[in-house]
């Protein structure tokens, strides 16, 4: 099959991991950086090109698309989709899990379990923060990644004076209950096609409530429990994601949601796992194409 991988960093170890599966099983397959495709309607057809070509002949792709490039990101893989192009990742999938507001009121359309989540709002804000009492409040950048725009308040007056700092600025935000029982941990699942083929434990760093490998935290394998993985995929399946990692919290309610992505990360969990999490998204475009 021909395969492209949508990156902006052939040199990331999640690009070359998917690169070399593809290779492995004999398809061709090569890197597409979204930066140069220009997209064309042209006698009522989606058409592609990039750099000075044509694109008409590939079977799938793979969206690698950041955080920054969400719109152009999930453009293109809507004119690959209008060209009859398999994605592991739909268009409409990316856009559902990137805005983490539109995320989660998907999610509660489908009863997923969830920390308590408030939006950011103009109006109301301190009696919103209110709501929370005096305990700590976390305070998420709708479009952050990476643990990146994701604040600890420790309180009241912290709280509100982060929030009112970021709506004067016009940033939207949401609020969220501080799960202390976690401890700084959560847990990374990937799903495909509706199974979870890996999953590790994150575990924060010292003096950081984040547990995300890029602030810092380290990873181990973990098996979940039944309800752990019948969450994670139901939240796939909300999304409409056959791809995609889902964070969860263990709380004293059982376990909750608190993220999901559409392009994971590969490095953590196959170095923690030694499980061939690029070969598996691999082997599920192969039984789509057959």
């Amino acid at each position: 099959m021909n395969i492209a991988i949508l990156s902006r960093a052939e040199q990331l170890y999640s690009t070359q991991s998917l690169l070399k599966a593809g290779e492995i099983q004999n398809h061709d397959i090569e890197i597409i950086d979204p930066t140069y495709c220009n997209l064309m309607i042209v006698n009522n057809k989606a058409v592609l090109q990039y750099h000075d070509q044509i694109i008409d002949d590939l079977d799938a792709i793979i969206p690698r698309i950041g955080a920054s490039n969400t719109y152009r990101g999930s453009s293109i893989v809507r004119h690959f989709e209008s060209m009859g192009v398999f994605s592991i990742a739909s268009s409409q999938g990316i856009i559902n899990s990137r805005d983490k507001w539109t995320c989660f009121q998907i999610l509660a359309q489908k009863g997923i379990a969830m920390p308590k989540t408030i939006l950011g709002s103009y109006p109301y804000l301190e009696a919103f923060v209110k709501d929370f009492g005096n305990k700590p409040i976390v305070i998420k950048i709708l479009e952050g990644t990476h643990g990146q725009g994701v604040i600890l308040c420790e309180n009241y007056k912290n709280a509100l004076a982060t929030a009112q700092t970021l709506q004067s600025a016009n940033v939207k935000f949401v609020m969220q209950e501080f799960i202390a029982e976690a401890q700084g941990t959560d847990i990374r699942a990937i799903v495909i096609d509706g199974q979870v083929v890996a999953s590790i434990k994150r575990q924060s760093k010292d003096g950081e409530f984040r547990s995300n490998l890029h602030q810092g935290g380290s990873a181990s394998a973990i098996e979940l429990s039944n309800t752990e993985k019948q969450l994670a995929v139901a939240t796939a399946k909300a999304l409409d994601l056959q791809l995609c990692g889902v964070d969860i919290l263990s709380s004293k309610r059982g376990p909750l949601v608190l993220e999901v992505n559409s392009t994971p990360g590969l490095e953590g969990i196959e170095t923690a796992t030694g499980i061939d999490v690029s070969g598996k998204i691999i082997a599920f475009i192969e039984q789509q194409k057959k």
